[in-house]
């Protein structure tokens, strides 16, 4: 048995750069076979190209639906669509290599360099099962607190039942930045439950910093602990400490993490209350209530407490963009992520004052993450303008969806969050097809799919230069 494992592995999962194109599409043909049994949702609700679409989006923990998770599906077909969120939002390729490491299977070092570069960022040694499986502990027991703290918040409202069922799958949603729910309106009937709102916000905050940064923040809390208990010990034997705290610096990664994410949700927050919310929002509390909540969602998940579609135009921009941006490296969510808004941004500034160098957070960055960076916005922004471009001209026949619904359809899909206008259920199922294959690239991340069709042969030739006019 073991041998055969093994014979697998080498099989279909020797090619590390194969893995998350290769394993991505088999589960979600998997997911949407399985989701279109009968058993798994209501008598004729569900046709197959929902539920291909419906197992793309957990999958790809994205949020987007063709059809009502809550009214639609069985409790079955709920629980099935809660554990494609669950494979999805850590990835298919990191279950496999932890599976064959518990079996005492040796993963290639090729598959284990791929994997340390999507959830660590770094090179892990022989630590290699050990930080997976802290990576797998620090998922679970995070959804694991977060479900009890929505449970005690649905409890006054919910039966005992409804409330632990309820608390599981939004807890696992949310961390995993997924945006499906249980109830037929998202989350819009639980606007006026504060602390179940709360939560809710602190798991995608969570799910979309990233497994580094959550490692880092906590490793420097437990030394910063430990630091300040030894010394504390040390006063109480000596008179005077010769000695002072360690002052514990967080790597350029987790700041430029921490800091970009939350310049995105106060000034998406900010922007929003000054563009407007929807009509129902009255109270200035609740406009800030709203205002922060999809400021925080739209980034990387995709829940809603107020109707996308009565948004301003103005304010479906500023999502259009928080969502284009999207989550950190290494977490659930999608975009081009906010170390690459940050890394453009540095640039620009050295292009505008003429720094030859691209210096962030008093750090010169390397000029392969800065084209890295650079190449990713680029093939993000020729695929949502073909996006655009193709749903206009699947769509614009109908002529009852208009360009900023699907502009906001399409990115919503790239960046993997979820949140819609309203208008996918609608969708043609071209239309729908499309977004399937947007869901899995935003998913893979375009820069993947430019690695393995880029040809990196050295050029034998080097062209003469001369200059064309810019500007």
């Amino acid at each position: 048995m073991q041998r055969l494992a093994k014979r697998i592995w080498q099989v279909f999962w020797g090619a590390p750069e194969l893995v998350p194109l290769g394993g991505l599409l088999g589960f979600i043909l998997l997911g949407s076979l399985l989701l279109a049994l009968p058993p798994m949702h209501k008598e004729g609700a569900v046709p197959y190209v929902d539920a291909l679409f419906t197992s793309t989006s957990a999958l790809c923990v994205t949020g987007l639906t063709t059809v009502n998770t809550a009214t639609d599906f069985t409790l079955g077909g709920q629980t099935l669509i809660l554990i494609l969120i669950q494979l999805g939002g850590l990835g298919i390729m990191a279950y496999a290599a932890l599976a064959l490491s518990l079996i005492s299977l040796r993963v290639s070092l090729r598959t284990r360099s791929a994997l340390e570069s999507s959830l660590f960022q770094q090179e892990t040694g022989r630590l290699f099962t050990a930080r997976l499986r802290q990576v797998f502990a620090f998922a679970l027991g995070i959804e694991a607190i977060g479900a009890l703290l929505l449970f005690f918040s649905l409890v006054p409202d919910h039966s005992l039942g409804s409330a632990a069922w309820s608390a599981v799958f939004h807890s696992v949603s949310a961390f995993c930045n997924a945006g499906f729910s249980i109830y037929p309106n998202n989350l819009e009937a639980a606007k006026g439950n504060h602390v179940f709102l709360l939560v809710i916000s602190l798991l995608i905050v969570l799910g979309g910093l990233g497994f580094v940064v959550l490692a880092e923040l906590r490793d420097k809390l437990q030394a910063r602990f430990v630091c300040r208990l030894a010394i504390r010990t040390r006063r109480s034997r000596v008179s005077r400490p010769d000695s002072s705290p360690l002052r514990l610096r967080l790597s350029l990664h987790t700041r430029v993490v921490i800091a970009t994410s939350l310049i995105l949700i106060v000034a998406g927050a900010g922007l929003l209350l000054l563009f407007g919310v929807t009509p129902q929002e009255r109270g200035l509390g609740e406009k800030i209530s709203a205002a922060f909540f999809q400021s925080i969602s739209a980034r990387t998940c995709g829940f809603n407490t107020i109707s996308i579609g009565s948004l301003p135009l103005a304010s479906l921009l500023v999502l259009i963009m928080l969502m284009f941006i999207g989550g950190s490296p290494g977490s659930c969510a999608g975009g081009i992520k906010t170390t690459s808004a940050a890394v453009l941004g540095a640039r620009l500034r050295s292009l505008v004052t003429g720094r030859k160098d691209t210096v962030l957070g008093g750090w010169r960055l390397n000029p392969l993450a800065v084209r890295s960076a650079e190449l990713l916005f680029f093939l993000a922004v020729l695929w949502n303008l073909t996006g655009v471009l193709v749903l206009s001209h699947l769509e614009g026949t109908k002529g009852n969806v208009d360009l900023q619904n699907l502009l906001f359809e399409q990115i919503s899909a790239f960046g993997t969050v979820g949140l819609s206008t309203g208008v996918t259920p609608a969708l043609s199922t071209g239309a729908k097809l499309w977004l399937i294959a947007t869901m899995y690239v935003g998913r893979l991340g375009p820069l993947t799919l430019a690695s393995l069709a880029a040809f990196r042969r050295p050029t034998p030739v080097i062209f003469p230069e001369s200059r064309v006019m810019i500007g």
